[in-house]
């Protein structure tokens, strides 16, 4: 797997903020540390809370697909979307959600390189705007993994 299959430049990034080809491509901000986004974020991203959203708040385990596709629907993500990733903590939990997106079959995610730091540390542009997009009918695939609950030692 090439560098570029995975990660993109934040030049790229932002060139691709206003261009209007590129409105296929979604910025979405996870942090550990959940309140990042509300203090700036990339000008047009859009938040996942890594402790809500990517959690079953009843089993404590992975979201299930079903629970993804609603997630991305409600968050205004198509399945034909390339979706960037970043976040603080040298894109630890923007990885987290990387997975997820693969685990259920999105093709087009990738990781801004440097992540949110970088984004920073160059002087880029940054937003206070809480960003909504209109839903969407996103339907992840139906992947089989074992339960936390079902691994047996």
């Amino acid at each position: 797997m090439a560098r570029s299959d995975v990660l993109v430049s934040a030049d790229w990034a932002e060139s691709n903020l206003s261009n209007p080809e590129a409105a296929n491509i979604v910025f979405v901000e996870v942090d550990e540390d959940t309140s990042a986004y509300d203090d700036g974020h990339i000008p047009g991203a859009i938040k996942l809370d890594w402790r809500t959203d990517l959690q079953d708040p009843v089993k404590r385990d992975f979201v299930d697909a079903q629970q993804f596709s609603k997630l991305l629907s409600d968050r205004g993500i198509s399945n034909d979307d390339t979706v960037v990733l970043y976040g603080g903590n040298n894109n630890w939990f923007a990885a987290y959600a990387y997975w997820y997106f693969k685990l259920y079959g999105h093709e087009k995610v990738k990781l801004l390189d440097g992540g949110r730091k970088k984004w920073e540390l160059d002087g880029r542009p940054l937003s206070t705007d809480t960003v909504t997009r209109p839903a969407t009918s996103y339907s992840a695939a139906r992947r089989t993994m074992p339960s936390v609950h079902s691994v047996t030692r």
